[in-house]
């Protein structure tokens, strides 16, 4: 545990990762754009002596901002030598990231899944690709599965295909519960049913622990990360099978706020 673990990202994932690794004993510390409790925003103290960097930022462009432009993580931390990709992101962008890092650097493609709750009480599911025995421990620290997947790109793959899937879930579960309100029928009964029948997913199961469930879109809230992901999965479509995931974009788009009963 003499490493120095950072994590950049630390928002409602990735603060609770870093208290998790913290909580374990690990030498970690959080970066963050924004100012927020505990973490830090100075890029040159975060990158001071940092030999494994979690990122967990929103998109591409974030990636890009952390490690190559505005915060340039790669010309700053002079003693890095690992990188774990955890946020979601298109799989050709993951994969030409082996190119603009140098050799030197080991590149782990780790997303996760479990939403906030289980980040928080460190059971997050990891989808990993490259070599990860070196990083296991931290893993353990932060989830209680983890799914080797491949070589490097094939977690991130993993990944987009299951957040489609989760991008569906939440916009069919929406759909079935407004129609339901306007037939008159109780939320909660509702969901108990879907929970014990056919209709079963990860978002009716959770409903009341998920913390977007009730949310509208908005582009900077875990809605708008649903349809930004479904774009990276449309990475891998071919052309003539992409109408039902444009459609659940549009859906997500179209989300109001659902209150409480």
């Amino acid at each position: 545990m003499d490493q120095v673990i950072g994590v950049a990202g630390c928002g409602r994932m990735g603060a609770g990762m870093l208290a998790n690794l913290q909580a374990a004993g690990f030498d970690a510390r959080g970066f963050d754009i924004r100012p927020l409790p505990g973490i830090g925003t100075d890029i040159a103290a975060f990158c001071g002596g940092l030999n494994v960097l979690i990122t967990v930022v929103r998109d591409t462009q974030e990636t890009d901002a952390l490690l190559f432009d505005t915060q340039r993580v790669i010309d700053q931390a002079a003693s890095l030598d690992t990188i774990l990709i955890s946020s979601t992101l298109s799989p050709s962008y993951v994969m030409a990231l082996r190119r603009r890092i140098p050799d030197h650097i080991t590149l782990i493609d780790a997303p996760m899944s479990g939403a906030q709750i289980k980040a928080e009480a460190g059971t997050l599911t990891f989808m990993t690709g490259g070599e990860t025995s070196a990083i296991t421990p931290l893993l353990n620290a932060m989830g209680n599965t983890i799914h080797h997947m491949g070589d490097y790109g094939a977690g991130m793959t993993a990944k987009v295909l299951n957040n489609l899937l989760a991008a569906s879930n939440t916009a069919m579960t929406r759909l079935v519960l407004d129609w339901a309100d306007t037939a008159g029928i109780d939320e909660s009964r509702l969901l108990d049913l879907i929970n014990s029948a056919s209709g079963q997913n990860w978002l009716a199961s959770g409903f009341e622990d998920i913390e977007f469930a009730r949310d509208p879109y908005a582009p900077d809230n875990t809605i708008g990360i649903l349809v930004k992901d479904v774009e990276a999965a449309l990475d891998l479509a071919p052309d003539h099978q992409i109408t039902l995931p444009r459609a659940i974009q549009e859906h997500l788009l179209s989300l109001m706020p659902r209150t409480r009963p």
